[in-house]
């Protein structure tokens, strides 16, 4: 049976990215000579093949769009032998249906111009966006005026810093072990991803120093279920008010993430929360 034409026409385009690669790096590039007498530019397909681990052979039937199976490991070699960058590394691994493994999460980054105004105009919903750190990077005047960022030192403006150790914050969630300990879960998964930072490792090491629970819950390692999308906050005047919320991954390659409440439609709580949000004394957007 003749493959699918969806697969013959990957490595075909399989095939002319991998030419189109090799051609722009020159020897140099890779700490080869550049020698004499060379008919193509770029590299050779022999010194592309022993650069990433493989036979000449086995490579050029790669490159001429064989039926071959690559794996994961070689692909890996490959990207870092033609020096592809994050796009280019992913367009590799689709062309050889391959999944993409997972590169090392970031913690640094800074929030698109875009992302501010997203966030200006939703003046009835707090949001805020949060890196892989869960450094509070920006927010609108609606999540400060819940949460009051801007009264923070940028560098404790880190929500799960504030989770634990804000007495203010511990009072907004109502109840507030049962939220944090969803909340830590959450952070879990971001941890697990960059794990190796020293940024976010140092917040840990931090944490388990200064608050009890933290330290108990984070050696115990324990995974509640998965945060059913509802905040209770205990709003001063207003009581406690129900929220919808949800985060939004807003920028894939830097790890930043949108995170967004609404208050229950249809609940007199939730009409006196946004009266009050329209008496605020302050109209600060997160930088």
């Amino acid at each position: 049976m003749s493959a699918p034409r969806s697969l013959e026409r990957n490595r075909a385009e399989l095939a002319n990215f991998l030419r189109s690669r090799r051609e722009r790096i020159s020897p140099q590039d890779v700490g080869l000579p550049s020698g004499a007498r060379r008919r193509t530019p770029g590299l050779r397909r022999e010194e592309v093949a022993a650069l990433a681990g493989v036979g000449l052979s086995w490579y050029t039937w790669l490159e001429q769009g064989r039926e071959i199976s690559v794996s994961a490991t070689f692909l890996e070699n490959l990207s870092r032998t033609l020096k592809l960058d994050a796009t280019e590394r992913r367009h590799l691994f689709l062309l050889a249906h391959q999944r993409l493994p997972p590169e090392p999460g970031k913690t640094w980054c800074v929030v698109p111009p875009l992302v501010h105004r997203l966030m200006a105009d939703l003046p009835m919903r707090p949001a805020y966006v949060l890196n892989l750190r869960w450094d509070v990077l920006a927010w609108n005047a609606a999540a400060d005026k819940v949460f009051a960022f801007s009264s923070v030192p940028t560098e404790r403006r880190n929500f799960l810093w504030l989770l634990f150790t804000a007495s203010s914050m511990r009072a907004l969630l109502d109840p507030w072990e049962d939220q944090a300990l969803q909340i830590l879960s959450s952070f879990r998964r971001d941890f697990v991803r960059a794990a190796k930072d020293p940024d976010i490792g140092a917040l840990v090491k931090d944490l388990e120093k200064i608050d009890t629970d933290f330290r108990t819950w984070w050696r115990q390692r324990d995974i509640p279920g998965p945060c059913q999308g509802i905040r209770n906050f205990q709003i001063d005047g207003i009581g406690q008010v129900v929220f919808d919320h949800t985060s939004l991954t807003i920028d894939v390659d830097r790890d930043l993430r949108l995170v967004y409440y609404a208050a229950k439609e249809g609940q007199v709580q939730s009409r006196h929360f946004e009266r009050w949000l329209t008496t605020s004394s302050g109209n600060a957007i997160g930088v």
